[in-house]
């Protein structure tokens, strides 16, 4: 009988927590209401299915947006979105109880009028690497996933604590990152990517630039005679953006050979993966440290 009633109570508890209402604030200051967990989750930005997986949601995502392509299941998943649009009419027809949008990645006008046709969105801006611990966290509350995503996320804080205090006080490298060759193109202080380098002990040779994607010249780049260059490019083109930067043998980086390509996917996403990218993009660092001056 006893054995009966506590089954009964565990039950309960259950139901009540799958059907309990959730607050929660989005990076607009927005407070979004979920009668219950997320069932049916849409992302229109690549990395929030990457987040969304990280949070134990990944059985959750009905769609997605284009170019999301990791983990691999997210490819299966109709596309409802890019980077000029959402459609609507696909979204609808998923029938989502959440949306997850990218602030700066996403349009104003797309954010209201999906609330407009009455879907709920929440709205992410992370901006820092300690902010993708955060928003695993906040997907999962979302989505009533906690237990998961609070491993995951204990595990992010852990590796980025790692790396700040292995490379705390090691000699600094000056850093040219080059995110765009035509218009060349790189990142000022606000950018995730300088956050990154100055976690390696880098400093990024145009962190003082206005725009968060400043475009550049060559002679900037030739004024600034970085110690290293580091360009953000997709395998079939790394030699080709690499080839560009060698005939100019006055720079620093390019007599020492501190030329290096790096996966765009692992530091241009605010998922997980980013500390794979911080790993890469540290070690590279380390490499260029140990360069004849």
């Amino acid at each position: 009988m006893i054995r009966a009633g506590l089954v009964l109570l565990l039950a309960a508890a259950a139901h009540a927590a799958a059907s309990a209402e959730i607050r929660l604030r989005d990076d607009r200051g927005v407070e979004v209401v979920l009668p219950q967990p997320a069932t049916r989750i849409v992302t229109v930005a690549p990395h929030l299915a990457e987040v969304a997986f990280a949070a134990g949601a990944g059985s959750k995502l009905v769609g997605v947006s284009a170019y999301s392509d990791f983990p691999p299941e997210v490819a299966r998943l109709p596309m409802v979105s890019d980077a000029t649009h959402v459609d609507f009419e696909a979204l609808a027809r998923l029938k989502p109880d959440l949306v997850l949008a990218w602030q700066s990645g996403n349009r104003a006008r797309d954010f209201a009028q999906l609330e407009a046709r009455g879907f709920r969105v929440f709205i992410t801006e992370p901006t820092r690497p300690d902010d993708v611990a955060r928003l695993v966290r906040a997907v999962g509350r979302l989505a009533g996933t906690e237990a998961t995503a609070e491993a995951q996320a204990r595990a992010i804080d852990s590796r980025l604590g790692s790396l700040r205090a292995r490379y705390a006080g090691r000699p600094e490298v000056r850093v040219f990152f080059e995110i765009w060759n035509e218009p060349l193109m790189t990142v000022n202080g606000r950018h995730v990517i300088t956050a990154l380098i100055e976690l390696c002990g880098g400093r990024n040779v145009f962190a003082a630039a206005g725009p968060l994607t400043p475009v550049i010249s060559r002679e900037q780049v030739l004024a600034a005679d970085p110690d290293a260059i580091l360009v953000s490019a997709a395998p079939s083109l790394v030699e080709q953006r690499l080839e560009a930067w060698r005939r100019w043998q006055t720079l620093r980086a390019v007599r020492r050979g501190d030329l290096y390509a790096l996966d765009p996917g692992l530091l241009n996403r605010m998922g997980p993966r980013l500390l794979d990218g911080a790993e890469t993009l540290c070690g590279v660092l380390e490499r260029a440290r140990a360069s004849p001056r």
